[in-house]
């Protein structure tokens, strides 16, 4: 029962103590250490490219290869504990859900400033202009896409590869965060965005899914989610976005838009405070599906 004791021990740390301190948490080493590559980048396109080319590959193979190492040569109680610490490091259900509730209740108060600042760490666009609808549906569409990235993602990649894996994925999904957009960035990041939207096809679609059956958490509809998921998924730049967002959508009967990028649930009213909250219900009941099958995969492997 080592793995079930691991994955349990890990969501358990989760959702007691949260995220590591910065100086020992893996993902921050993450950032670090591709902060480091990305200020030796050329800036011409094709050395660009490559240069990100090789950042794509080295994250993953060395946060991978690493989380290998340690386990491998670690026995017994401290394999467990660093077993939890590594793969609680690739989670982040209580804060997804602490970063939602710190935009419901001030938004919830009437508290718009205080909304928009807090909506900051959850989304990477401009809230300084956002109306409370717009604020409200930036934070419903984050607890859904980061459903995906923050916790079934590397869910399925622990299932498949074990904690090598997950930190892998999260080596991955970091990089991309970092370097994966159009503009200055474009030929730099242009592999490690390719990258993250392959590793998270599958991921991206089973994360609508289990938004979907987790519905009535939320006090919404698995059909309606189902739905809107099979009509608007491709309605987002990103391939693998539209795919949970347009089930979270549907799921809370609300309409999430992105002003000048995508309407999805067009039609249905506007979300409010109350909607993130259910938001976030919602993504803990997919958190705990996704939780299950992991450990189903692991035990059956």
């Amino acid at each position: 029962m080592p793995d079930v004791t691991v994955l349990l021990g890990a969501l358990a740390v989760d959702a007691l103590f949260g995220e590591p301190p910065a100086w020992i948490h893996p993902v921050v080493w993450m950032g670090r250490v591709q902060t480091a590559l990305r200020r030796r980048a050329p800036s011409r396109p094709a050395p660009a490219f490559l240069w990100g080319a090789l950042m794509a590959a080295f994250g993953p193979a060395l946060f991978g290869g690493l989380g290998w190492l340690v386990l491998h040569h670690t026995r017994g109680p401290l394999r467990w504990l660093l077993s939890v610490f590594l793969l609680k490091s690739a989670l982040a259900v209580r804060a997804l859900a602490v970063a939602g509730w710190q935009v419901s209740r001030p938004l919830g108060g009437g508290d718009l400033p205080a909304a928009r600042h807090a909506l900051r760490s959850l989304v990477s666009r401009d809230t300084t202009t956002l109306e409370a609808p717009l604020v409200a549906a930036a934070a419903v569409e984050s607890l859904a896409e980061n459903a995906s990235d923050s916790i079934v993602a590397p869910l399925l990649f622990y299932a498949i590869a074990g904690i090598p894996g997950a930190l892998a994925y999260r080596a991955v999904n970091t990089l991309d965060a970092m370097i994966g957009y159009r503009g200055q960035l474009e030929w730099l990041g242009k592999a490690a965005a390719r990258l993250d939207d392959l590793a998270n096809l599958l991921p991206a679609r089973l994360t609508a899914a289990l938004l979907a059956l987790a519905a009535p958490l939320g006090r919404g509809s698995v059909g309606r989610a189902l739905a809107l998921w099979r009509r608007d998924r491709a309605l987002t730049e990103s391939p693998n976005a539209g795919h949970p967002m347009a089930a979270m959508a549907g799921a809370l009967g609300v309409e999430l838009e992105k002003t000048g990028h995508y309407r999805l649930g067009a039609g249905l009213r506007a979300p409010d405070a109350r909607d993130i909250d259910r938001a976030v219900k919602v993504m803990l009941g997919a958190a705990a599906l996704a939780a299950a099958i992991a450990l189903g995969a692991r035990r059956a492997a």
